[in-house]
Formats: C-alpha cells, structure tokens, sequence
C-alpha cells in the first residue's frame, strides 16, 4: 500500500505536466523492511522520479529521524515491533505521524510510541486508502482529527491523499467499518466480475474482449449509481419483460449472492473489532 501511494503521489503531483505551484513535500525516503523489498519498490519508480526518493532497508529509526512527515505502512501486526524499537520516540516527538495501519487506533499507537508519557507526543493521524492510490482513484478515509493537531498538519494530510484519489472524514467509531468497505470494494468484486468473463468464455467469447466490455459497463454503472439513481432502480430500469437481464438477476437471486455480500462485510468488520 505505501508503495500505492508513493507512486501515485508522485505521478500526480511531481510530473513534468502537472502545475509549477510549489508542493508542501520535496523529497521523499522509502525504508523497507528487506533489501529485497527496496529493489523491487526501486524498479517501480519512473525515471523522472528517482531523484525525488532514497529507498532504504531496515533503517526505520533514521529514517524517522531524517524525516519531518511520517507514513505507516507496514502490517498491522508489526507495528509494536517497529515502534518499540530504541529511538522511535525521541525520532516522532512533535512530528505529523500518519498511519494507515488497519485496526490500530491512534491512542494505541501514541502508547507504543511514548508509553509512560515522558516525551513530547507525536500528532497522529490516521487515513486508509486502497490499492487505487497507484492510479489516483484511492477512495481514502481520514479519521477526524483530534482537535490538538495543528491545522497545518491536518491539511498537508489531505493534500497528499486527494493527490491519490477521492477523500472522506469520518468519525473514530466508523472507520473500522470504512476500512473493511474500502478494501472490499477492490478485493471482493472481483469475485463476481471473475465469474462473469468465467460464463463469457463457457459460451465462446475470448476473455479478453469479455474483460474490455466488463470494465466499460463498470465506468457506465459509475456513473448511473453518481447520478443518484438506487442501485435497485437501475437493475429494474434494465430489466425488461422476458428479457436476458431478468434470467440472469433470478439466477444471482436465488443464489442468495446479494446476502453473500452483506455477511462477508459483516464478517470483515468483526474481525477488525476484534484485532482493535
């Protein structure tokens, strides 16, 4: 995911065509846990870009102490790891921390950075996007900020992200469930839309003109649902008597899919509670 919005921060705010107004960010450093890892995120950064970056491997407390800006995005389950190790704390004292760890909340990540209090706290934030960030269509969310967080750091958090894609605010209490939305909404609709190109090439059709008429008819259901139009308006609006379009609607029916839905959300967001 960090390297998602590296590149796409980097493509649409640090290309040759985009605007001469200065950027609040002018250099970026990358620390990887492998230096494996760093060779792979190297290749994937454009030629304009490589001197914008250093990528370095397990340097994680100078990196922190280098930077003004720091992005969390290792796994969550290595967050303790990362931010217990010696230095950290006087590293982040004072700076813009924003993690887009799922299921870790700021006040548990302020304790793991400065459990007994004795130093100048760092200003957490907290933004989860999606892997559309690569291509500046990341839908992120960004727990409201404390009120304690200067302004300058709340707005320098949204420029980075609204360079990646759309951006929502929401309440501590709902982001867990935002979470799980903002993944599944790229991960499990590839379910269905697999099945789809599955049932094109059962009846003749090469997948990858099937795929070519999937992803258009996607952009066009965009932009009717943007419209305002109720998801069950448009099925009915398609849906013509003893159409193709009823057969196939009865068929997900009776599958129950729709429902199939609901739960694997449901269950998605149980899961963050329970890791929270």
């Amino acid at each position: 995911m960090g390297g998602a919005v590296l590149n796409g921060l980097l493509n649409s705010a640090f290309s040759k065509s985009t605007s001469t107004t200065p950027n609040p960010i002018t250099r970026f450093i990358a620390c990887t846990k492998t230096a494996s890892s760093a060779s792979r995120l190297q290749t994937t950064i454009a030629p304009e870009h490589q001197q914008l970056i250093k990528i370095v491997s397990d340097q994680t407390v100078q990196t922190m102490q280098e930077a003004d800006i720091i992005i969390l995005a290792c796994k969550p389950f290595m967050a303790e790891a990362v931010l217990s190790e010696e230095g950290v704390r006087d590293a982040l004292a004072g700076k813009l921390v924003i993690s887009m760890l799922a299921g870790q909340s700021c006040e548990t990540l302020t304790n793991l950075i400065n459990p007994d209090a004795s130093a100048d706290p760092p200003h957490l934030m907290k933004a989860i996007p999606n892997m559309g960030a690569q291509f500046g269509e990341s839908m992120t969310i960004i727990e409201t900020p404390a009120p304690t967080i200067p302004i300058s750091m709340v707005e320098i958090t949204e420029w980075i992200f609204k360079h990646v894609g759309a951006v929502k605010y929401l309440g501590a209490e709902h982001i867990g469930l935002a979470t799980v939305l903002v993944g599944a909404t790229m991960a499990t609709l590839t379910l269905p839309i697999e099945g789809l190109l599955d049932g094109c090439v059962a009846e003749g059709f090469k997948r990858g003109d099937a795929m070519e008429l999937v992803l258009q008819g996607i952009r066009g259901l965009s932009a009717v649902l943007e419209s305002g139009k109720h998801p069950a308006a448009v099925r009915e609006s398609i849906s013509s008597p003893r159409g193709c379009t009823i057969q196939t609607l009865l068929s997900l029916e009776k599958a129950g899919t729709r429902s199939d839905f609901a739960e694997a959300i449901v269950r998605g967001n149980t899961h963050l509670k329970e890791k929270m």
